[in-house]
């Protein structure tokens, strides 16, 4: 069960038009659900750039949510800094599509790839402590 987002960030999903606002739900969920997966991540919600925002403290980096109004795809986005739209795009080619160096788009019409998706957001919250590893 994921907690309830603070007023700020559930104004923002109470304005996304419903068929949006379902899938956007449903990547937070994913969200909130990695994360609890992974040892040291506390996950911060926010807003940045007027987005539902995920902070993973130095794990990792912030995963946003946002949607395309001019095509109505939610995207899951990271910093374009990093190199993990590159690595999703060799691991999920033809599964995902993706939007330059810093998203994931999902279509809404379309079911969630779940494993995919999973995969992609426990990535970003553990990107910084990944390259430590490596």
């Amino acid at each position: 069960m994921t907690a309830a987002p603070s007023p700020e960030v559930a104004e923002v999903f109470a304005r996304m038009p419903e068929p949006i606002r379902d899938q956007a739900l449903a990547l937070r969920a994913l969200v909130q659900e990695a994360a609890a997966s992974i040892d040291g991540v506390k996950l911060v919600e926010t807003l940045k750039w007027g987005e539902p925002a995920y902070l993973p403290g130095r794990a990792g980096t912030t995963v946003r949510i946002g949607w395309d109004r001019s095509s109505g795809d939610v995207r899951l986005l990271v910093n374009c800094q990093t190199t993990l739209v590159e690595h999703w795009r060799t691991r999920f080619d033809g599964r995902l599509a993706f939007e330059g160096n810093r998203a994931v788009v999902v279509p809404v019409a379309a079911p969630l790839d779940v494993p995919a998706l999973r995969a992609c957001i426990a990535d970003a919250l553990t990107y910084h402590a990944s390259k430590r590893r490596n």
